[in-house]
């Protein structure tokens, strides 16, 4: 996701700008841009690539910048257009009146694109941030007010956004509106900030005011005043921020765990980021410690994990043995450390944790260095004692996770699993499945933006929900490599719902789970378009046959296989082999919203503890 930094006070503003984008490149570092305002004229400069590039055309333009105490910045992720100069930020409208940085994705784009064309709009951008340019100017055009053109616009636009705009005509303001994406107001003393996130921000103020979705802000550098989705001034609400202040403070969302769910797409990228630059390219993976020969003589791996961790090393299995073509176990961690395990120097052992403070895993794990396997640690946290124990550590860059409940670290972890099997599989040299890996790459670079349309759209998940939540029991179903989703899923639901629910590869469930079949069994069925899509469908009318509720979870359902769903939710098209991805954002949201409904702790479920430290 891109970045967005704002400044209004007596200091120079690019440096400012500068400072907080460099804070912030982790969220994207396909180009940079900043406006600069002084007294009614504003100066735009933008550089494809890394922040360094548009700092080196600063340096020489600093008699001109160094001037200007209003401006706002961006650092780009692309999602619409090339990564070129013309399509990075900031943004203007034909009359260059206004200027708009934005980070999200604007759904209608293209519809709002041929009205304003027709109103005698002309586009220079591929972007859909161009297009919300030209909508705001065209509404200040009504009413010569940002404000109400900012709050007038926003309602027309459907999809994800936060917007940070400037106008010539109003040189005393910065105005903000925020949808489904991260925005913060820096609050200072005879100055003020904007930004995407705390890091920008943290060393010029501790306050802030995080503002919620359908809010607008206009911001001066003596004054905030805010607006909810009715235009109706609300209170301030500033919050102190400690150096950790991101992760625990709830950003405005009911819970943790809701919040967590919708960092998901950001921890996609910062998992990808400098490991997946380019389809083209091989995965950098610079904290493997195994040579290429090394690599090539390992003739077993061995994942040992807990919980949801082991869910994630599932998948590693379906992946690693699809690509790398190495034979793969995966096994619950006190389980692996009360049998005589086979391993050796050429076993790569993968302990995925979390925390890095799971008891059972570190056992796991000591028991395998004993035996001279290379010992990979797949964790959230570099200063455990897993990561300690490593000879290769890949750390998965979730940011703290305070629910107890994990998602985004699942997030993480799935998709470090997909880069280290692409790794392994490009490492020995394999040619099998090259346009498939190609065709993988390329999704998982688009991931992050399938994600945060999902998010947007969780009214009939909720609906969903509410409808089941009355259920004591249910069942998810899966073949193939969702089986582990199914898991994870009912691990989700049963965790902080208390509801007993159990998952099943779909093909067992004739083998003994199908006597438990009733109406008062709901039955979730993932079926991703794929090769096991018609089996899961047979099995989906095998326990319809018996009464059972049935809520299907696909990218695809043929219109003749529809109404054997009591419910259906469909996600955006993905290949089979990434569909985990999306699925479980699906499953989140539904375990999530049921929990709710049930009143039930979301983030500190009862008998539960993020870091299982003892056996």
């Amino acid at each position: 996701m891109c970045g967005i930094i704002g400044y209004i006070g007596d200091r120079e503003a690019c440096s400012i700008l500068v400072s907080g984008l460099s804070h912030l490149e982790y969220r994207g570092y396909d180009s940079s841009g900043v406006a600069l305002m002084e007294k009614d004229n504003v100066n735009i400069y933008k550089a494809e690539g890394k922040l360094i590039n548009l700092v080196e055309i600063l340096k020489t333009k600093q008699d001109v910048i160094s001037k200007a105490h209003i401006g706002i910045g961006h650092i780009r992720w692309a999602t619409h257009g090339l990564p070129t100069t013309i399509n990075a930020h900031p943004h203007t409208c034909n009359c260059k009146n206004l200027t708009l940085v934005h980070n999200g994705i604007i759904e209608n784009y293209q519809e709002l694109k041929e009205e304003l064309t027709k109103e005698g709009c002309i586009f220079k951008s591929q972007t859909d941030t161009e297009v919300a340019a030209h909508l705001i100017a065209h509404e200040y055009g009504k009413t010569n007010d940002l404000l109400l053109a900012m709050q007038s616009a926003v309602k027309k636009i459907k999809g994800a956004f936060a917007f940070c705009a400037i106008h010539k005509k109003e040189p005393d303001k910065i105005v903000v509106a925020k949808r489904n994406a991260p925005l913060i107001i820096g609050v200072g003393e005879g100055e003020n900030f904007v930004a995407s996130d705390i890091p920008a921000i943290i060393e010029y103020t501790k306050k802030a005011i995080y503002l919620c979705d359908y809010q607008v802000g206009v911001v001066k550098k003596d004054s905030i005043k805010i607006y909810d989705d009715k235009n109706q001034l609300i209170e301030n609400k500033i919050e102190y921020l400690p150096f950790e202040a991101i992760a625990i403070s709830k950003m405005g969302y009911k819970h943790f765990m809701l919040k967590e769910i919708h960092e998901q797409s950001d921890v996609v990228r910062n998992v990808l980021s400098s490991k997946l630059t380019d389809i083209e390219h091989e995965i950098k993976f610079d904290e493997f410690k195994l040579t290429s020969n090394k690599i090539k003589n390992i003739t077993r791996v061995q994942i040992v994990a807990c919980g949801t961790s082991l869910h994630a090393g599932l998948v590693g299995k379906y992946i690693i043995e699809k690509f790398a073509r190495i034979p793969t176990d995966v096994e619950p961690s006190s389980e692996y450390i009360y049998r005589d395990t086979i391993a050796d120097e050429n076993t790569l052992v993968i302990g995925i944790s979390q925390s890095g403070e799971t008891a059972d895993t570190i056992t796991a794990i000591k028991q395998a260095k004993n035996r001279n396997s290379h010992i990979v640690i797949i964790t959230n946290r570099t200063d455990s004692t897993m990561a300690r124990l490593a000879d290769s550590l890949l750390p998965v860059n979730a940011g703290i996770e305070v629910s107890v409940a994990a998602t985004k670290s699942y997030m993480a972890q799935l998709i470090s699993l997909y880069l280290l099997a692409i790794y392994l599989k490009e490492q020995k040299g394999l040619k099998e499945n090259e346009k498939e890996i190609q065709n993988l790459k390329h999704e998982l670079i688009t991931l992050p933006n399938k994600i945060e349309m999902l998010l947007e759209k969780t009214d009939e998940i909720q609906r969903i929900a509410k409808k089941y939540s009355s259920y004591k029991d249910f069942i998810f179903i899966a073949r193939g490599i969702n089986y582990p989703s199914a898991l994870e899923g009912a691990l989700k639901l049963k965790e902080i719902s208390y509801i007993n629910a159990t998952g099943y590869g779909a093909g067992e469930l004739k083998h003994g789970p199908i006597a438990m079949l009733d109406s008062n069994m709901p039955v979730l069925a993932i079926l991703n378009s794929g090769i096991v899509y018609d089996k899961v469908l047979s099995n989906c009318e095998e326990a319809k046959a018996r009464q059972a509720k049935l809520i299907g979870v696909s990218d695809y359902i043929a219109q003749k296989d529809i109404n054997l769903f009591d419910d259906l939710i469909l996600i955006p098209a993905v290949s089979d082999i990434l569909s985990p991805a999306l699925n479980i954002v699906v499953l989140q949201l539904l375990a999530y919203y049921i929990s709710e409904y049930l009143g039930k702790d979301v983030d500190q479920p009862r008998n539960l503890a993020k870091s299982v430290t003892v056996e």
